[in-house]
C-alpha cells in the first residue's frame, strides 16, 4: 500500500541523503526568495488584504500534512455559534473535480458530492449541518458569496494561514506536538510552507497530540523564539462516534474495545489514527497506510477484505474522511467500522475562548 509518496514524506521528517538534499535545498532557496518578495510587497502596501464586513477566523498551519485543521474548524464554528454568530466555512476544496466558487452546502442541505467538493469540505458539511460551506481558490470571492447569499455573520477559513488576500481577525496555527517542523527545511526540501518567523502573524498556536505544553516542547520553543507572547494550547484527538458501514448502524465504542481489526487510512497523519485506536483499546492486527486524499478502487477494497480474512480479524476499520472516499464502492464482506474524530483542547480552553471574544465580540 506504500509508494514513493510516503518515502518522500519520510525524507521531510528525517532528512534526505546528501545528493537529493542538495538539489531540493537549491529549489527551496528559490521558494524562499518568492516568499520573501511577497512579504516585502505586503509590508509596503503594494499587495493588500481586503476586509469583509464580518469577522474572519483562519485555521491553518506552517507545514504540509495533517495537523488537525479540519477538526479545529469544527471547534471554531461551535465557538462562534456559542457567541451568537451564524458562521460559514470557506475552503479551497483540495482535489475537487469542479472549478470556480462552489456552494457545497447551504443552511438546508448538502448540494455537492465529495468528488465535486473535495473530501474535507464534504466532511465538514456532514459534520456541521445548517452551516454553509463554500469552496474556491479565491478565498475573498468565496467568503463574500457566503456573506451575500446566506447572510452569515462570521467566516471560518480552512487551511488559509498562507492566504493573505483576505484580512483575518483571528489567525490560528495548528502544529503537531511531536516533530512539528520535520527536518526544518522549506518546500520542497522539507515540509515547511513558510519560515518559522511567520508564527509572528498567529494569535493562537495549537499543538495537537499533547496533553500538556511540556509534551509540545518544540512548538513552545519555536513560538517563544519567533512569536513571544502568543499562547500555545494543546489538544488531542478523541473518538466521537462509530458506525458499521455495511448496515449503517451506530456501534458503541465500548463494543469495539478488544476487537481485532485490520485498520487502514489515507490521511496526512495515519499514525495518529493508529495511536487513537490503541488508546481506545482496539486491537489493531495490521495497519495499512494510503496516500493522503487517496480515492479507493473496488480492487483495493477487495484486497483489504482478503487481507482481513488472512488475519482472521473481526472486521476492518477506517476514518470518516476515508469513508467519504470509498462509500460508493462495493463494501467488504466483513464489517467495516467507520470512526469519526473530534479535537479536544487539553489546555488553554480559556485562552481559546478569550481570543474569539476579542476578535469577534458577542453578536
Amino acid at each position: 500500500m506504500k509508494d514513493g509518496g510516503p518515502r518522500f514524506l519520510r525524507g521531510w521528517e528525517e532528512g534526505f541523503p546528501k545528493g537529493p538534499a542538495r538539489l531540493l535545498g537549491a529549489a527551496g532557496k528559490g521558494y524562499s526568495g518568492l516568499l520573501g518578495a511577497r512579504e516585502w510587497l505586503y509590508a509596503r502596501g503594494v499587495l493588500k488584504s481586503r476586509a469583509l464586513p464580518v469577522p474572519v477566523v483562519s485555521v491553518g498551519n506552517l507545514t504540509v500534512g495533517g495537523t488537525g485543521k479540519t477538526p479545529a474548524v469544527e471547534v471554531a464554528v461551535q465557538t462562534l455559534t456559542d457567541l451568537g454568530y451564524r458562521p460559514a466555512v470557506v475552503s479551497r476544496g483540495y482535489g475537487r473535480r469542479t472549478g470556480g466558487v462552489q456552494v457545497v452546502a447551504d443552511a438546508a442541505s448538502i448540494r455537492l458530492d465529495a468528488e465535486e467538493a473535495g473530501d474535507e469540505p464534504f466532511l465538514l458539511a456532514r459534520r456541521l449541518p445548517g452551516v454553509p460551506v463554500v469552496v474556491g481558490s479565491k478565498r475573498y470571492d468565496s467568503a463574500r458569496l457566503a456573506v451575500q447569499r446566506f447572510g452569515v455573520t462570521a467566516v471560518v477559513l480552512d487551511d488559509a494561514f498562507q492566504h493573505r488576500t483576505l484580512k483575518k481577525d483571528l489567525e490560528i496555527v495548528m502544529a503537531r506536538a511531536r516533530n512539528p517542523w520535520g527536518n526544518g527545511a522549506l518546500l520542497p526540501a522539507g515540509p515547511l510552507r513558510e519560515p518559522l518567523a511567520a508564527l509572528r502573524r498567529a494569535h493562537l498556536v495549537v499543538a495537537t497530540g499533547a496533553q500538556r505544553p511540556e509534551e509540545a516542547a518544540a512548538v513552545v520553543s519555536a513560538v517563544n523564539e519567533w512569536a513571544p507572547g502568543v499562547p500555545v494550547l494543546t489538544a488531542v484527538y478523541a473518538l466521537a462516534e462509530c458506525w458499521e458501514a455495511n448496515r449503517m448502524r451506530p456501534v458503541s465504542l465500548d463494543q469495539l474495545r478488544g476487537s481485532r481489526v485490520l485498520a487502514f487510512a489515507g490521511i496526512a497523519t495515519p499514525r495518529a489514527f493508529e495511536e487513537t485506536l490503541g488508546a481506545a483499546g482496539v486491537a489493531v492486527r495490521q495497519f495499512l497506510e494510503f496516500a493522503d486524499h487517496h480515492w479507493y478502487t473496488p480492487a483495493e477494497i477487495a484486497t483489504l477484505d482478503a487481507r482481513a480474512g488472512d488475519l482472521q480479524v473481526e472486521g476492518l476499520m477506517t476514518t470518516e474522511k476515508d469513508w467519504v472516499r470509498l462509500r460508493k464502492l462495493p463494501l467488504p464482506r466483513r464489517p467495516l467500522y467507520v470512526l469519526s474524530i473530534r479535537l479536544v483542547l487539553t489546555t488553554g480552553e480559556d485562552l481559546w475562548r478569550a481570543a474569539f471574544e476579542r476578535a469577534c465580540p458577542k453578536a
